[in-house]
C-alpha cells in the first residue's frame, strides 16, 4: 500500500493556553466588591503582623493605604499574601474576644483645627480610623479613659504650622510612621506586656509644626475586657 496517496486527517489547532493563574475553587472572584468588613480583616491581620514584628511601621503603613484603597477581594489578598493569618482563614479565638462589636459601617472621625483649637478626652469610643488636620491650631486626642471598640487603631496626624498632640494609656501598644518638615514628628513607640491591648498606630507628618504622640505618666487601662462590656451592657 503506498502510504503517500492516503488522505491525511486534519490535525485541530491547539487551543491557546489560559493566561494568569487559573482559578481556585471556592476562591472569592477577583472582582467581587470589597466590604468594610473585609477590609477590617485584613487591617486585622496586618495589625497583628506589626505586633508580632514580621512586618515594621513603615510597611505598615503602606499595606494599610493600600487596603482602604482597595475596591476589590481580588486587590485586598494579596496584600497579606506572605503572612501566616493570610494564608488561611483566620480562626476565632478559644475565648470571646472582648472589645465587644464593631460598627464595621461608620466612616472616619475628623477632627480639624483652623487657627483654633480642638480636643477629644475623657470616656469616648474609639473609632477604627480617625484623622486629625492642625492648620496654625492645635489638637489634643486624650486617649487614657477611651474605649476602644477594637485592637487596632490608625490616627492619620498632619500638621502645618500647628500641633497634633495624642496621649495614650502606659498599658498599651503604639507605633508611630510620619516625617517632619521644618518641623517635628515624635512617637514614644512601646509595646504592652498584654497581646490583646489595643494597638494605636500615628501615621503622618508635619510641616513647620508638631505632631506628638506619647504616654501619660499614671494612666493605665484596667481590666480591658470587662470595663467595655460593662459599658456595652453585655
Amino acid at each position: 500500500m503506498d502510504l503517500e496517496k492516503q488522505p491525511q486527517k486534519p490535525v485541530a489547532p491547539a487551543e491557546p493556553a489560559p493566561v494568569g493563574p487559573a482559578p481556585v475553587p471556592g476562591a472569592p472572584g477577583d472582582s467581587l466588591r470589597a466590604s468594610d468588613a473585609d477590609r477590617d480583616r485584613i487591617a486585622d491581620i496586618l495589625g497583628d503582623a506589626l505586633a508580632e514584628g514580621r512586618i515594621d511601621a513603615e510597611e505598615h503603613s503602606e499595606r494599610i493605604d493600600a487596603v482602604y484603597r482597595a475596591k476589590t477581594v481580588g486587590e485586598l489578598e494579596p496584600i497579606v499574601r506572605d503572612l501566616p493569618a493570610g494564608t488561611r482563614p483566620r480562626q476565632a479565638p478559644d475565648s470571646a474576644h472582648a472589645y465587644g462589636p464593631e460598627d464595621t459601617s461608620g466612616p472616619a472621625d475628623n477632627l480639624v483645627a483652623v487657627f483654633s483649637s480642638t480636643t477629644r478626652k475623657g470616656r469616648w469610643r474609639v473609632g477604627r480610623r480617625t484623622n486629625a488636620f492642625s492648620l496654625f491650631g492645635n489638637i489634643e486626642i486624650d486617649l487614657t479613659e477611651a474605649l476602644f471598640a477594637q485592637r487596632l487603631t490608625t490616627i492619620n496626624a498632619t500638621s502645618v504650622f500647628g500641633n497634633v498632640e495624642v496621649r495614650v494609656p502606659e498599658n498599651i501598644s503604639l507605633r508611630g510612621n510620619g516625617t517632619g518638615i521644618f518641623g517635628n514628628f515624635e512617637v514614644v513607640a512601646m509595646e504592652a506586656a498584654d497581646p490583646q491591648a489595643p494597638l494605636v498606630v500615628i501615621n503622618g507628618y508635619s510641616v513647620f509644626g508638631n505632631v506628638e504622640a506619647r504616654p501619660k505618666r499614671g494612666k493605665w487601662i484596667t481590666d480591658l475586657q470587662g470595663r467595655l462590656r460593662k459599658h456595652l451592657g453585655h
